[in-house]
């Protein structure tokens, strides 16, 4: 993979890492790769980067080899979507600003470093699955996604409860009756589904994780399926609640007993550039305290 292009985004109002912004620009600058920034990316940094491409977040996945994200796994989702919807299969090497971060684990200290491995050919990615999510409405209109980490059902401010028909590979598995329902990926399985009393599943494992937030009956219980399984989920008939979707947290709308959603594994996978000599379970036991007292 020849790196000839780098992209740097930042997470929005991130004025901590202004500074590292222009470095790594000139740092670029001095090994012949062009830099691109994202246009408020650029602001931050000020005139360190007078002159330079600049260019929307939503094009940059289009324009660039790798990108380097410099926030939290907010940030780091939102770019993630961007790179599957222009179709490109680039890495993102994603810098840790934010307190807890399963998929920014670099530190800014490791920066450079690994930002080096990736220009000489010698660092290690993680591939990560990915999901698809397809909404057919009610007025006939189709609304696809694609995102890396989960799709969540959950009731309105004012609703008690929701009730969810849920069926796998076409069959019927349980109603749901909950104030909500986590679809997740294996990278997923750290985010809102751990949160919610679901299992960590390691993101090599080819699985989907299904899980009731705050289950009304003690048989509702999170459930692993299959990675080659198809979910569909449609709102109970009979529920007069509103019930909201939301694609990793960044975005959604309300669906109704009518309509449809279908998630999937897509055929997508992101690439993230791996922290030096950290595995997964040592960034678990980092961000979860594990055997602290």
């Amino acid at each position: 993979m020849t790196i000839r292009r780098v992209g740097i985004v930042a997470k929005h109002g991130l004025v901590a890492a202004s500074e590292h912004i222009a470095q790594l620009g000139a740092w670029l600058d001095a090994r012949g790769v062009e830099t691109v920034y994202e246009r408020d990316t650029a602001a931050l940094a000020g005139a360190g980067t007078a002159g330079a491409t600049l260019t929307s977040r939503e094009q940059l996945p289009s324009e660039v080899d790798l990108i380097v994200m410099l926030g939290g796994d907010g940030t780091l989702l939102a770019m993630a979507a961007q790179i599957a919807r222009s179709g490109r299969d680039i890495p993102i090497l994603g810098v840790n600003f934010g307190s807890l971060g399963f998929l920014t684990e670099i530190r800014i200290d490791e920066l450079m470093p690994s930002l080096e491995r990736v220009l000489d050919g010698t660092a290690a990615f993680d591939v990560r699955a990915m999901l698809a999510a397809e909404a057919r409405r009610h007025d006939g209109q189709v609304d696809a996604r694609i995102v890396l980490n989960d799709v969540v059902f959950t009731k309105g401010a004012l609703s008690r409860m929701i009730e969810l028909t849920v069926l796998v590979s076409g069959g019927f598995v349980t109603n749901v009756k909950a104030d909500g329902l986590i679809i997740a990926s294996a990278t997923g399985s750290t985010a809102y589904n751990l949160a919610a009393g679901g299992p960590i599943v390691h993101p090599m494992v080819d699985a989907l994780v299904l899980t009731p937030i705050a289950p009304h009956t003690l048989t509702n219980r999170p459930v692993v399926i299959p990675g080659s399984a198809d979910i569909e989920v449609r709102v109970h008939q009979g529920a007069a609640e509103d019930v909201f979707v939301t694609y990793d947290g960044q975005s959604g709308y309300p669906v109704g007993p009518h309509d449809v959603v279908r998630v999937r594994k897509s055929d997508r996978t992101l690439r993230l550039v791996k922290a030096p000599a950290r595995g997964y379970f040592e960034v678990l036991r980092e961000k979860l305290k594990w055997g602290e007292r």
